[in-house]
C-alpha cells in the first residue's frame, strides 16, 4: 500500500494537481511541490485503536487546516474522505466464522471501522476486480459507490537475459511478509515434492523472519532453501519461477513486478492479480488444485526455453485513472495516507 500511494501522490503532481499529504512520518525526503504535514507517530498495536487516534489527530487537524475546494482521497480507515483506495483483505469475511470467534473487541472495532470507512466515502476504488467484487458481497449497500478497479503500476525492468536452466535444478522464489496468508506452507510442500524430480533446485524465501519459519523446512536436512530477511527490494534477476499460492490476496504486486521482470509465475487464482497473467506470464492454479499439478506448473516453467513478456503499466497510467475519477468533481486532491 505505501508503494501504492507514494507512486500514485508523485504522479499525480506530476499531472498537475495540487497535493498535500497527511500522515504520521514521512519516511522519505520530501518531494518538492507537495506540502507533507506529519502529525506524529503513533503505536501501531492494536492497530484498530491507532486507526482510531490517526483519524482523531486528522479530524483536528482539518478544523485547523479547512481545506477549501479539495477532494479527500485516503488510504486508511478514517472518518473524513471523498475517496478512500481499497488496497487489502475485507475484514467483514471474518463474519464467516463461528460466532464464538467473533466475540472480541478487536473484533467489534475493526468491523467499525471498515464499515465507517466505505460509508462515509463518496466513491470507493478497489485495487482489483476480485477486490471490487467481494466487497459487493459484504458491503452490498455500498456497491453503487464502486469505481472500476485500479491496479497499482510497475517500474520499468530491463531486458532479462535468456539463461539456461538446468533439468535437475532452477531457482524457485517466494515473496511475502505475510507468510501464512500467502501461502508459504503450500509453497513448502510443492518445491519439496518438485525436489525429487529436480534434486538440485533452490528456493528463496523472502519476507518472512527466518527464526518465525525455519521450522518449516524440519525435513529439508540438505539444504536446498535460502531464506531472506524482508527490506531490500528484490532482486527477481535471481528467480526463474515465482510461486505465490496465497488462499487470499487482493491484488499482489509481487506478481506483477516480477512478470514485468519477465520471471513466470505459477499462482493461486485467489490473487486479484490473476487478471494480469498472461498464459504467456505464467499459470494460476484453484487452491484446491491437487499439488502434483502445482508441481506440474512449476516444472513447466522451468523447463521453457522463451522468456515471458514484459508486463507493462506505469504509473503514470494509476494517476491518469484517478483523474478520471477526480474530473467528476473538478477539484485539486489532498492526499492521506
Amino acid at each position: 500500500m505505501e508503494r501504492y500511494v507514494w507512486e500514485l501522490t508523485v504522479q499525480l503532481q506530476k499531472l498537475g494537481h495540487r497535493i498535500t499529504v497527511v500522515c504520521e512520518r514521512c519516511h522519505v525526503n520530501k518531494p518538492d511541490g507537495i506540502a507533507v504535514y506529519e502529525l506524529g507517530e503513533i503505536a501501531h498495536r492494536p492497530r484498530w485503536l491507532s486507526a482510531f487516534r490517526f483519524d482523531r489527530r486528522l479530524k483536528n487537524w482539518l478544523e485547523e487546516n479547512p481545506q477549501k475546494d479539495t477532494i479527500i482521497n485516503s488510504h486508511e480507515r478514517i472518518s473524513h474522505h471523498d475517496i478512500t483506495t481499497f488496497h487489502g483483505s475485507i475484514f467483514a469475511a471474518v463474519r464467516e466464522k463461528p460466532w464464538w470467534q467473533l466475540i472480541s473487541l478487536r473484533i467489534a472495532m475493526n468491523l467499525y471501522l471498515e464499515r465507517r470507512e466505505l460509508s462515509v466515502a463518496k466513491y470507493i476504488v478497489p485495487n482489483s476486480q476480485m477486490t471490487k467484487q467481494r466487497l459487493t458481497e459484504y458491503y452490498p449497500e455500498f456497491a453503487h459507490k464502486l469505481t472500476e478497479p485500479i491496479a497499482p503500476g510497475v517500474d520499468s525492468y530491463p531486458i532479462r537475459d535468456t539463461r539456461t536452466i538446468s533439468s535437475s535444478g532452477g531457482v524457485i522464489g517466494f515473496v511475502g511478509k505475510e507468510w501464512k496468508r500467502k501461502g508459504l506452507v503450500l509453497a513448502i510442500a510443492i518445491v519439496e515434492k518438485l525436489r525429487h524430480i529436480r534434486p538440485d533446485l533452490l528456493f528463496i524465501v523472502k519476507g518472512p523472519d527466518p527464526q518465525d519459519v525455519k521450522h518449516l523446512f524440519a525435513n529439508w536436512d540438505l539444504g536446498g532453501y535460502f531464506l531472506k530477511n524482508w527490506g531490500d527490494d528484490v532482486d527477481f534477476t535471481e528467480f526463474d519461477v515465482l510461486i505465490h499460492p496465497a488462499r487470499s490476496e487482493p491484488y499482489g504486486m509481487v506478481i506483477s513486478e516480477a512478470m514485468a521482470a519477465q520471471v513466470p509465475v505459477v499462482i493461486s487464482k485467489a490473487c486479484g492479480a490473476v487478471v494480469d497473467v498472461s498464459t504467456e506470464s505464467g499459470i494460476a492454479l484453484p487452491l484446491e488444485a491437487p499439488i502434483e499439478e502445482w508441481v506440474n506448473a512449476i516444472n513447466s516453467q522451468l523447463q521453457r526455453t522463451k522468456l515471458p513478456p514484459r508486463f507493462e503499466r506505469d504509473w503514470k497510467m494509476v494517476a491518469q485513472e484517478y483523474e478520471n475519477i477526480l474530473y467528476l468533481h473538478g477539484l485539486t486532491l489532498i492526499n492521506y495516507s
